[in-house]
Order: structure tokens, then C-alpha cells, then sequence
């Protein structure tokens, strides 16, 4: 059972095991199991974009925006709900939509305009960032104070309980299991990963290239949408800000879980562990009394290694064995 299990997700559970001892050990309560149930709160959103953010990079592409589509859909939530007078659940429903319709527009133009991922993707998340912030001005609420006043049946979505599971917990595990079943069991799955490994040779065998790629970034942007409904319902208020240092978080658990940032390779799996491992990172940072400000440090550095070890796994040792097979011969 165990040689069936992909050797870096191995490693990543590894490292999940060491960090946990690690933590306990620095304060005790790390090891508290409510404690740590309850820290998922603090990073289902890295998680949750994650998952869909390791769809986009498999097929060679890469989304940026995602912090700042965090932002936009809380802001809309807290717009719609508060200030336009929506029903709170119609104006979730309709800042998720808006996520997915950001999500769209970066893969139309990644998709259909050639236009490399990187550039669309920053141009975009400083767009929507711009927009979130002129939403807020233009409904003359204080930026820095954000929207709030949200009903108590909205907070129970970050702090309610299903048979003691926090809500967050019980979120994270669907979304594992929607982008697992998506990206490993269907045929979209399979032609997200013929995609990245070669573009033009799926598009021979049939495979609207284009569509799939696209398709990517939409479920990138819904997902980013979840996340800025469920920061907003943990936090108790709508901010622009929301998502703004999820950045390298996010990234680092796509690399971390093992996809590679040139596509073709990666998986759920990997991406739900490094997740896990970067939000238990930065809370055994805060129990173990570490500056908030060198938790980004570590993430940084976390990001930086998986992406060298993975480059030295793959491309760098099988160069290593070219060079050494010649001297192996000879000295036979």
C-alpha cells in the first residue's frame, strides 16, 4: 500500500509528522487538537485556491490574481448584503459568480489572445485590487474599517460545527475531494494534463486546448471566491485587503505539493498536504513566538527550497546520470 503512495507525498507527509513534534514541543498546545481543527480557519483560503491554482500551473500556465479576487468578492459580499440591502445568502452566491466571471476574463485572454499568464495575471490582480477599493470608496464606507454588521447565521459559516468538525475543516475536505475527483478521475482531468506536458500534440489528438485552459482559470477564480466569502465570514467584516499576502502562500503550496511550475505534473494530493503544512507553519510561528514579520520569511524560504529540490529531483539528476553513464561503462 505504502509503494503505491507517490514518494514526495511521502516526503510532505514527513515533514507534516516533524513539524507537528517540532511545534509541540516549542508549546504544548500546538498539540491541542481543537487548537489545531480550529487554525484551518486561518489558512482554508490558501488551501482553497490552491487546489484550483495546481490545475492552472499543470497546464503550463500560472494565476497571480487570486489574492486580490479574495478581496473583490468579499467587498461584494459586503456591498450587496449591507449596504444594497441583498439577502445575505443571494449576495454570497453572487460575489462567488463574480470571482468565477474575473477567473474568466484572465483565461479568455491567456486562452484565446495568447497572451502570456504571468502578464494577464498581474495586470489583473492589481485590477481587481483597483476595483475593490473604488467599490468601497464609492459606497462611503471607510476603507481601513471595512463593512460589517453581517448576520449571525453568516458567521456560523467560518465558526459553526457539524458533530464537532468545524465548518472550515468539513470545507476543505469537499473541495479536496471536488478538485481530486475532477482533476484525477474525469477525462477534463486527463486533458488538463495532456495539455501541459504538450500543447500542440493535444490539440492534434482532438483536445480544444483553449477550453481547457480557460476552464482553468474560471474554477480558479470561483475558488478564490469561496475564499473571500469565508475570510469575511471568519474576520466578521468585508475588507479589499482581504487575500493581498496570500500570494506566496498559495504558490508555495502548488510547488510544495509537488507540481512542477513548467506543467505537466502535479496533484491534489500534494498541493492539500502543503497547504496543511503552510498554515501549520505560520500558527507553530505565532504559538512559538515568532514576529509576525518573519512568518513570511519562512514561507518564503519553504517556497524557494521545494522549488529547487524539485528541479534538482527531476531535471538535474537526470542530467547527473547522463554525464556518469560514459565513466560507468568505461569501468566495466
Amino acid at each position: 500500500m505504502i509503494r503505491k503512495i507517490p514518494k514526495w507525498n511521502l516526503m510532505l507527509l514527513f515533514i507534516l509528522l516533524v513539524e507537528i513534534i517540532v511545534f509541540g514541543l516549542i508549546n504544548p498546545r500546538f498539540w491541542n487538537i481543537s487548537i489545531l481543527l480550529g487554525s484551518f480557519n486561518d489558512f482554508i483560503g490558501i488551501a482553497l485556491v490552491a487546489f484550483f491554482v495546481t490545475f492552472v500551473i499543470i497546464t503550463g500556465g500560472i494565476d497571480i490574481s487570486g489574492g486580490s479576487i479574495i478581496g473583490l468578492t468579499s467587498v461584494l459580499a459586503g456591498i450587496l448584503s449591507q449596504v444594497a440591502g441583498l439577502n445575505i445568502w443571494l449576495s454570497v452566491i453572487l460575489a462567488i459568480a463574480a470571482g468565477g466571471l474575473c477567473g474568466l476574463l484572465n483565461g479568455i485572454l491567456i486562452a484565446y489572445g495568447r497572451v502570456q499568464a504571468m502578464v494577464i495575471t498581474l495586470g489583473a490582480m492589481l485590477l481587481y485590487s483597483g476595483i475593490s477599493i473604488v467599490i468601497v470608496g464609492l459606497s462611503g464606507v471607510s476603507t481601513y474599517e471595512g463593512i460589517s454588521g453581517f448576520p449571525e447565521a453568516f458567521s456560523s459559516l467560518a465558526y459553526g460545527e457539524v458533530m464537532g468538525i468545524p465548518n472550515s475543516v468539513l470545507l476543505f475536505l469537499v473541495m479536496f475531494f471536488f478538485a481530486y475527483v475532477l482533476l484525477h478521475l474525469t477525462k477534463y482531468g486527463r486533458y488538463i494534463y495532456l495539455t501541459g506536458i504538450n500543447q500542440n500534440a493535444a490539440e492534434y489528438a482532438g483536445i480544444d486546448t483553449r477550453k481547457i485552459i480557460a476552464s482553468t482559470y474560471v474554477l480558479s477564480g470561483l475558488s478564490a471566491g469561496v475564499a473571500g466569502v469565508m475570510l469575511t465570514s471568519y474576520l466578521g467584516s468585508a475588507r479589499a485587503d482581504f487575500g493581498s499576502e496570500y500570494l506566496m502562500p498559495i504558490l508555495t503550496a502548488v510547488v510544495l505539493g509537488g507540481t512542477l511550475i513548467t506543467g505537466g505534473k502535479g496533484g491534489v494530493i500534494g498541493t492539500a498536504l502543503a497547504s496543511i503544512i503552510v498554515g501549520l507553519l505560520q500558527l507553530g510561528l505565532q504559538m512559538g513566538g515568532v514576529s509576525t514579520q518573519y512568518i513570511g520569511l519562512a514561507t518564503g524560504l519553504l517556497l524557494i527550497i521545494s522549488v529547487a529540490f524539485l528541479g534538482l529531483s527531476s531535471d538535474f539528476k537526470h542530467s547527473v546520470k547522463r554525464i556518469l553513464a560514459p565513466k560507468k561503462m568505461g569501468v566495466d
